[in-house]
């Protein structure tokens, strides 16, 4: 891609990296994506599936998805999440109505037959995971549909209301609202009251092709953005032929994306120019306690490994946890810090929990290590250089190498 690539490029991996982009009053959603307008015609923007294919295709090919932290929970609180919010089964489910945390928890109760404290945790770290991904959200108490649940297709509407008629009634249906702070600290903002059909971006590039390559392309395009590995190129036609690789480049383009090759693998990232753009515009998306601590791990799992010739040069994934008694011992970060941290990384795919035989097991790096171009892998290189060894030679040499560009 271009050093100056186009707002809505940016703007699409703006909003994969932090979730949907605000918009001014009555400002347009960009190509791709929809938007989201509130009372007072401002809004938000998020992207649409291309073709409408959502990523449920990955299981028609057999490909695993990135992996959501306690699946089981998480789909059942967004049940008890939809069953509080959607009161007019005839209408779109988003927005809805806003309901109290507690007659979540209450449905959540009801649907699983439990009432125990075990229970509330769970629900409580479902509605995090959720409000942090924009599938809910909450502040002070009060909880509803996020604007990801606008992308909801139409054909699913008849499911998720036979889902809704069949989840039990809670023993409390009318609850008055109680702040809450240990659930999430938030701004309480409503989601929005009307979605915006979006502009169709790819119409130019897949309309010379048939049916069947139309469908080819789509489908390897949702794969490589939302599986858990880089994929295999001769499952796909997309991927193994060269000039529908090349539309499907440029349809990642479009959305600040790019191909990334692993051998007979394919993979997609952020492309460098985006990144850099993303990257200048605003804070960083993670603070500062949780890159000290995916530092940390990358430094007990990638390279110190790396230093005992038990990794190869190129990897960032590794074999190697680090354990939680390690990132305790060496950080100064309270324990609840370190917790939160810990979630966060593991939400965005930085970094995954493993297990370890019958020891305790650890942390190695995420499934987002595989979307790392060769210039984003060279730059993770010298940061690491530098956290691990600032007074050796190497560390030297890389910030010879920076004050000369």
């Amino acid at each position: 891609m271009a050093e100056h690539p186009e707002p809505a490029a940016v703007a699409h991996a703006r909003a994969r990296a932090g979730g949907p982009v605000r918009l001014g009053a009555a400002e347009p959603a960009p190509p791709g994506m929809m938007r989201l307008t509130r009372a007072d015609s401002t809004g938000e923007a998020l992207p649409v599936w291309p073709d409408g294919v959502t990523p449920a295709l990955l299981d028609e090919h057999q490909v695993p998805p990135v992996a959501v932290e306690r699946s089981g929970e998480t789909r059942r609180v967004l049940a008890a999440v939809l069953k509080c919010c959607w009161h007019d089964l005839s209408a779109d489910p988003w927005p809805g109505r806003p309901a109290p945390v507690d007659l979540v928890l209450d449905t959540y109760r009801e649907l699983i037959g439990r009432t125990d404290d075990l229970m509330r945790n769970w629900a409580v770290g479902a509605l995090r995971r959720l409000h942090d991904s924009a599938w809910v959200v909450m502040g002070d108490g009060v909880v509803t549909l996020g604007p990801r649940c606008a992308l909801w297709p139409v054909e699913s509407h008849a499911q998720l209301q036979e889902l809704v008629r069949r989840l039990p009634e809670p023993v409390r249906p009318e609850l008055t609202v109680v702040p809450d702070d240990d659930l999430v600290n938030a701004e309480n903002g409503e989601a929005g009251g009307r979605a915006e059909a979006a502009v169709a971006e790819f119409d130019d590039l897949l309309s010379g092709y048939d049916e069947r390559r139309r469908a080819e392309l789509v489908a390897a395009y949702m794969v490589i953005e939302h599986a858990a590995e880089p994929v295999q190129e001769v499952r796909f036609a997309a991927l193994r032929d060269p000039a529908l690789r090349h539309t499907l480049g440029e349809m990642l383009a479009r959305r600040g994306r790019t191909l990334i090759q692993h051998r007979d693998r394919w993979a997609s990232g952020y492309d460098d120019a985006v990144a850099a753009r993303i990257g200048a515009e605003g804070p960083a998306r993670l603070g500062v306690s949780e890159r000290a601590v995916l530092t940390l791990v990358l430094v007990h799992s990638v390279a110190i490994p790396r230093a005992e010739g038990l990794l190869p040069e190129d990897s960032w994934l590794s074999p190697h946890p680090t354990p939680a008694d390690e990132l305790r011992r060496h950080t100064q970060l309270p324990i609840g810090e370190l917790e939160s941290a810990l979630r966060v990384l593991r939400h965005a795919g930085l970094i995954s929990q493993v297990k370890a035989g019958e020891e305790a097991g650890g942390y190695v790096p995420g499934p987002q290590f595989h979307r790392l171009t060769p210039a984003a892998r060279r730059r993770l290189q010298e940061e690491l250089i530098l956290a691990a060894g600032p007074s050796t030679p190497l560390a030297a040499a890389v910030l010879a190498r920076r004050s000369a560009r």
